[in-house]
């Protein structure tokens, strides 16, 4: 079994969010503001997850690591703006592009005045998921059950619900930035499917999903539940598939397709991952 509380599904969703900040802001494709978003929501998560703790079920190394991710993404968030006027590489790249094929085009001096700051440089935005990830397995290990399990389920959860969360959110983006490319965002949805197989599995594996399945957990619905979640998991990743293939239409108003599929795939994701948790802590 594994205990389920608001304090750590709040780590974790603010965890995977933002270390799948940092696999996108890696690429120094999206504009800033795009970390300035994801920075302020997931930091905001990560303080309600120490106020949930402390309200409702107290875990101290959990609670500390909620503390730290808290920072680091406030600081992350802070050293952001102060270099704001440097922009990020491939924005400036792109605009120089478009610059280069009009005349006396006054988005070539800006890209020059760009160049010479300094960044942000991405590898800031791993620090608060790294405590976060600490928290986790400090939260995995308390939740009661098989410890390594737990670990392994609550990480994954982690992983799962981050990559869902800031696709749906950068699909949202290109209203902002039109002419970013769809690798970014094609990017995420991998991830997403890439993460699909391994947390089902962990949520299989006995004492599990396959018990509930059975008949031998009961799920307090006479099975419904159980196959609620067999729905959710297959539509899940059948939406990844889907989305993939909307994204490969050239027109513009495939990503907005896309993103609404990923409404979709949060909705479906989260009850893969939080109805198989909350029948297994009954």
């Amino acid at each position: 079994m594994i205990r389920l509380d608001a304090a750590t599904v709040l780590l974790q969703w603010a965890t995977g969010g933002l270390f799948f900040l940092w696999v996108t802001t890696r690429r120094r494709e999206v504009g800033i503001g795009y970390g300035w978003l994801l920075r302020g929501v997931y930091g905001t998560m990560a303080a309600g997850a120490l106020i949930a703790g402390d309200l409702l079920r107290p875990d101290t190394g959990r609670d500390v690591c909620s503390v730290l991710t808290t920072a680091a993404a406030a600081g992350a968030l802070a050293l952001s703006v102060v270099r704001r006027k440097a922009g990020v590489a491939g924005e400036r790249e792109r605009r120089a592009r478009v610059a280069a094929r009009l005349p006396a085009s006054t988005l070539a001096v800006e890209a020059g005045d760009e160049a010479g700051r300094a960044e942000f440089p991405p590898a800031v935005d791993l620090l608060a998921p790294a405590a976060g990830a600490v928290g986790l397995v400090l939260a995995g290990a308390h939740s009661g059950g098989p410890e390594a399990l737990a670990v392994i389920r609550t990480v994954l959860g982690a992983a799962f619900l981050g990559a869902v969360s800031d696709a749906m959110l950068l699909g949202h983006w290109y209203l902002v930035q039109p002419g970013l490319g769809r690798g970014p965002l094609l990017d995420l949805v991998r991830w997403t499917a890439w993460t699909w197989p391994f947390e089902v599995a962990a949520l299989l594996w006995p004492p599990g999903m396959v018990r509930v399945l059975e008949g031998r957990i009961d799920d307090g619905w006479n099975g419904t539940l159980g196959w609620f979640w067999v729905a959710c998991a297959v539509t899940t990743i059948a939406l990844c598939v889907v989305t993939r293939a909307a994204l490969k239409e050239r027109a513009y108003s495939a990503v907005m397709a896309a993103t609404g599929l990923l409404y979709l795939a949060i909705l479906t994701a989260f009850g893969t991952d939080l109805v198989a948790r909350a029948i297994l802590a009954g």
